[in-house]
């Protein structure tokens, strides 16, 4: 029961700091969530609404990445595991609940006009500029919707995700297998 409530406490937190730092900060700010021990930033002005997991109502014939509709607030919105669809470990089933204790569905925001969460391991908080150092360019091949990489001061590398690109990346769009 405890654990319940500090996790709502902390969506509680999280969904003002959220919405805060939307609106003053001039400067780059993330949204932060690990997928398989990875660490990935989401632009605060693309990211939308955090959800907890949900049922699900799978989508015959789509990718294994693509884990079916959920009803969120009253509108349905495509179920994208983002682990499954950036390869960083095979889908596990939607009605898998083991070790999803801390999984939650991060919506797009409504500008990119997407109907789709994804979801993630778990969320780790609100990260800004002045939290991260950029690292040099590497020049590995990444998808368009890979932005930047950057180091935290524990020395954590975090990943961008660019959401607007990822909305609009054909593969990610293209849900039937």
């Amino acid at each position: 029961m405890a654990n319940k409530q500090a996790l709502r406490e902390l969506q509680s937190r999280l969904a003002e700091r959220l919405s805060a730092a939307r609106t003053e900060q001039p400067g780059k700010s993330w949204l932060a969530v690990e997928c398989a021990g990875h660490g990935l930033l989401f632009p605060l002005k693309e990211a939308g609404e955090i959800f907890a997991l949900t049922p699900l109502a799978p989508v015959p014939y789509s990718q294994a990445w693509f884990l079916g509709v959920a009803n969120l607030r009253g509108h349905l919105h495509g179920v994208a595991d983002l682990t499954g669809f950036l390869g960083l470990k095979a889908p596990a089933p939607a009605t898998e609940a083991h070790g999803r204790e801390q999984a939650r569905l991060v919506g797009f925001n409504q500008s990119l006009e997407l109907n789709c969460v994804l979801l993630v391991d778990r969320l780790s908080g609100l990260r800004s500029e002045a939290d991260l150092v950029a690292l040099a360019d590497d020049s590995a091949a990444r998808p368009a919707f890979a932005g930047t990489r950057l180091r935290d001061a524990a020395g954590r590398i975090w990943q961008e995700l660019n959401l607007a690109e990822l909305a609009a990346d054909e593969a990610f769009l293209r849900i039937v297998r």
